[in-house]
């Protein structure tokens, strides 16, 4: 009998958790199956009893649910209540319990890049659900000062009490300068946009972007050009999906089939 996980969303046709969990699984030997399954916002409440009436071990959960589905679980870990959002939900025997792994991935992404962010000034594009993890993460690993941009400044200033960032407007961005610029906007997403100019990147030394899908974004390709040391967002999808499968089976996964098969489905 196979174990079921998967994860939940709307859309999930794009997602490379599927690819991801599963080469892990085939690697270890786990009688494991990860299925991708569209949930509509309405139905989310119905999913979740679906996930304990059907035994699914472990599921991550996306865009647009991550901050709606805390409450219709049994208990929310620490991390996940202060970042104000669910990645991943463990099943034990009917229990669901979520976790947020997506910070995780954000620190690992820089510790293996040799980027020290302790005492760093960080600059952060965007106030979206992606943003309250990487604000988060940041901060844990001691970042000295964050400025987040964003286009609707509400946004930012919801980040700004939440966390004690400083929330800007989008248009002033041309001023920002730093150690380090985050992207956390779907700008860039299969388009050749950048939601800022090079000019901008030229006051950075290092620039991440949560965006993979082109691998090398064009935030990313102006960081490059101005010597920045580039991170790309397949770090931070692979490292919190590192970190999940470890709560889902308790085993260490193998990293570098993981990774292997991210990269070659993304470059194709």
């Amino acid at each position: 009998m196979y174990a079921v996980y998967g994860i939940i969303g709307d859309p999930v046709d794009h997602s490379l958790s599927p690819i991801m969990h599963n080469a892990a699984f085939k690697e270890l030997g786990i009688k494991a199956v990860y299925g991708a399954f569209e949930v509509k916002t309405r139905s989310l409440e119905d999913a979740i009893t679906g996930i304990r009436a059907l035994n699914i071990k472990g599921v991550s959960v996306t865009i647009p649910h991550k901050e709606e589905v805390m409450k219709h679980l049994d208990e929310v870990k620490q991390e996940a209540v202060e970042i104000g959002a669910v990645n991943t939900i463990v099943n034990e025997a009917g229990k669901l319990t979520g976790y947020n792994t997506d910070w995780i991935g954000v620190v690992k992404a820089f510790e293996l890049n040799g980027v020290n962010l302790k005492g760093k000034k960080v600059v952060i594009i965007g106030a979206g659900g992606a943003a309250k993890a990487v604000v988060y993460a940041v901060k844990r690993a001691g970042a000295s000062e964050v400025e987040v941009y964003n286009r609707t400044l509400e946004k930012a200033k919801a980040l700004e009490r939440a966390f004690g960032v400083k929330a800007k407007p989008l248009n002033e961005v041309n001023t920002a300068a730093g150690e380090v610029i985050i992207q956390t906007t779907s700008v860039g997403l299969n388009s050749s946009e950048s939601p800022v100019s090079k000019e901008v990147l030229k006051n950075f030394k290092v620039a991440m972007d949560i965006v993979y899908s082109p691998l090398k974004t064009q935030f990313l390709k102006f960081a490059e050009e101005c010597g920045c040391k580039i991170i790309d967002g397949l770090q931070m999808l692979l490292y919190q999906g590192v970190e999940q499968f470890k709560l889902w089976t308790g085993e260490n996964p193998p990293i570098e089939v993981m990774k292997k098969v991210l990269y070659e489905t993304v470059r194709g």
